[in-house]
């Protein structure tokens, strides 16, 4: 059976609806078309906890006051199906709500720094790497542990690090107290908030897709919303520091809260991703 088939296989037995149609829109995902009218969205994980954690996200953001995110209409251990989004266009008055939704979001907290979702697993996937949800009360200590120090050690054994590079690294983690800023409760993060998961839509608002969401500090989000470039950032940004304040620094620690992201994605793809996240380490050694 075809993927496309599966697709509307599974939309049909999770939603209990007919279908009509369906066509991909990119790598495991596909649009699958309602007889009824209207159309869903059929993702599918080779992982069954990449389902469950993915599923979890949504219902976590789902805030009334937060960006909106796509509704789960089911799920199996392996199909994934949600509403369907319209896509539109970027707008400034777009990127200043989104900024005052993503304060919103971040200010309802969680319960710990890299608490799960309700019902998520621990064992979490961010793309297509794999993330644990492992909690602390204190961010410095549990960023370095749990979000830095193991991609560090898995570029290394893949050889995408160099030993010289992963020392600038560790320097980060062993001073991440002083680099840090000041204290903050956890935030209910997205988690994976780079450019490609926020999805302008027909209705004139910025929806959020493919959340790896927990416990974080909330600059995570906006650097790493930062990091592959966002439409309007500026406005975003504005509207999120007028909502909810921003700690004093926070621009000069955006490098900090991008080695996740880097770190990871050095992890997946090596090359360039490696020389960037250590040029971000030695960046936020330089604020120090």
């Amino acid at each position: 059976m075809s993927r496309i088939a599966q697709a509307r296989t599974a939309a049909a037995q999770l939603t209990g609806l007919a279908t009509d149609g369906a066509q991909a829109i990119g790598g495991h995902v596909i649009e699958v078309d309602l007889a009824c009218g209207g159309t869903v969205v059929a993702k599918r994980h080779d992982e069954p906890s990449a389902v469950l954690a993915e599923v979890a996200s949504l219902e976590w953001l789902a805030e009334p006051d937060g960006p909106p995110v796509p509704q789960v209409r089911g799920h199996d251990h392996e199909w994934l199906i949600m509403d369907q989004v319209e896509p539109g266009r970027s707008s400034a008055p777009a990127a200043e709500d989104l900024g005052r939704r993503l304060a919103a979001l971040h200010a309802t907290g969680a319960p710990t720094f890299g608490a799960a979702p309700p019902g998520g697993p621990v064992d979490a996937w961010i793309g297509l790497a794999p993330m644990r949800n492992d909690t602390g009360e204190d961010w410095p200590a549990w960023f370095a542990e749990h979000r830095i120090a193991p991609y560090v050690r898995s570029a290394v054994d893949a050889g995408s690090l160099e030993a010289d590079d992963a020392a600038v690294l560790d320097e980060v983690c062993a001073k991440l107290d002083s680099l840090a800023g000041q204290r903050e409760s956890p935030s209910r993060l997205h988690g994976d908030l780079w450019n490609g998961n926020v999805l302008w839509a027909a209705d004139g608002r910025a929806w959020l897709i493919d959340p790896a969401a927990h416990g974080g500090h909330r600059e995570s989000d906006l650097a790493m919303l930062a990091l592959f470039g966002c439409a309007h950032l500026d406005r975003v940004l504005a509207a999120y520091d007028e909502a909810v304040p921003l700690a004093d620094g926070w621009r000069e620690r955006v490098p900090l809260h991008q080695l996740f992201p880097l770190l990871v994605h050095t992890v997946l793809f090596g090359g360039g991703y490696a020389r960037s996240a250590v040029a971000a380490a030695r960046a936020a050694l330089r604020v120090a």
